[in-house]
């Protein structure tokens, strides 16, 4: 770690005399690039700076508490108990720093939301989980805009995409996917039966055209009506589209626009985002958090986190976090205490298998 840090420090010195080459400063785009390197690498160099004036000022207290002086000792005591505590919390801060960063994380989002197993129940909770996270998004100071909805007669729905645009989005929401299980008693059940239903959800990084490159005969372009809400005019006309990429079979639809273009555009854009994320997976399996691997198989068994309405609980089965008597501002897009403990439990996982 400390050979790393050297280089780190190397490196945001030789960045700092470069903002001060007039060649460079006479290059606003060159200059723009290399202060945002420098900016990126001035976190972790202070608190490593400050690491080894705690660890020099050690040095020298521990040197005085074996001086003759019996004040100067007990002096030097309480200073060694206060860098003793401020030494190790500066260690996990820069190791923390030094963790990889995902390089999806300052991306826009769109999150899958989609009814597994409990019929119209898991349909209704899908609906929550779209108004939690919308909620959240404007919580945020985020745009969430609904790509395509199937909607079931009774408010819920079988499948909703949303995408979200505002700064780290990916990286708050990134762990939101997986199997989400909802206990209670459903709007449909007489008998006052507490039934157990689940909607799963996927987090995919949405991406630029130019990053995704798609030939224009690689795709199939089908029309449909449209089913959702907007009167008779769409009924009349196909204004639904359903966009099948050849070469990989997947097939994404969106009918929830009035015009065919627009629908067009949001298809191109979940279109993009999955294929994005199967070369990401393809890439390396093994730390690839693909789709597939978020939703899981929508069984009741397979979870990451559950919502228990009878004793007004949240439970996430990751992290071991438990929440009571919040079921209603979490629903309300009230999770980012939520987002942290999991933001500290994946720091803290990533550190006890790949210590810097």
């Amino acid at each position: 770690m400390w050979d790393r840090l050297q280089d780190v420090e190397a490196r945001y010195e030789r960045l700092s005399q470069e903002m001060a080459d007039p060649d460079v400063v006479s290059d606003p785009h060159r200059l723009a690039q290399i202060a945002r390197q420098h900016s990126e690498l001035t976190p972790l160099v202070t608190q490593y700076q400050e690491l080894r004036q705690v660890q020099s000022a050690l040095a020298e207290v521990r040197e005085m508490a074996r001086d003759s002086d019996p004040e100067v000792r007990e002096m030097a005591e309480e200073e060694i108990q206060t860098l003793e505590v401020r030494e190790p919390a500066l260690t996990m801060a820069i190791k923390r720093l030094l963790l990889p960063k995902d390089p999806h994380d300052d991306r826009d989002v769109l999150v899958e939301i989609r009814a597994g197993t409990g019929g119209e129940e898991a349909a209704l909770f899908a609906g929550q989980l779209l108004r939690m996270y919308t909620r959240y998004a404007e919580r945020m100071g985020w745009k969430a805009e609904v790509m395509t909805t199937t909607p079931t007669g009774i408010g819920g729905y079988k499948e909703v995409v949303l995408a979200i645009k505002g700064q780290g989005a990916f990286s708050h929401l990134k762990w939101e996917g997986g199997p989400h299980r909802v206990q209670r008693v459903p709007v449909t059940e007489s008998g006052g039966r507490i039934h157990t239903s689940v909607s799963t959800v996927a987090v995919l990084p949405e991406v630029d055209d130019v990053e995704v490159i798609i030939a224009p005969g690689e795709l199939q372009w089908d029309t449909f009506l449209s089913a959702g809400a907007g009167g008779q005019n769409v009924q009349k006309n196909e204004t639904a589209v359903r966009l099948t990429h050849k070469p990989t079979g997947i097939v994404v639809a969106c009918q929830d626009e009035r015009s065919q273009l627009q629908n067009r555009e949001k298809a191109l854009r979940m279109l993009r985002a999955k294929l994005f994320e199967r070369m990401q997976a393809e890439q390396d399996r093994e730390v690839s958090a693909n789709r597939k691997a978020q939703v899981g198989t929508g069984d009741r068994s397979d979870k990451v986190r559950t919502y228990n309405f009878q004793q007004n609980r949240l439970s996430d089965h990751r992290n071991g976090l438990t929440l009571v008597n919040r079921l209603d501002t979490i629903l309300d897009g009230d999770i980012g205490d939520i987002v942290e403990s999991l933001r500290t439990w994946d720091e803290a996982n990533r550190l006890s298998v790949d210590q810097p």
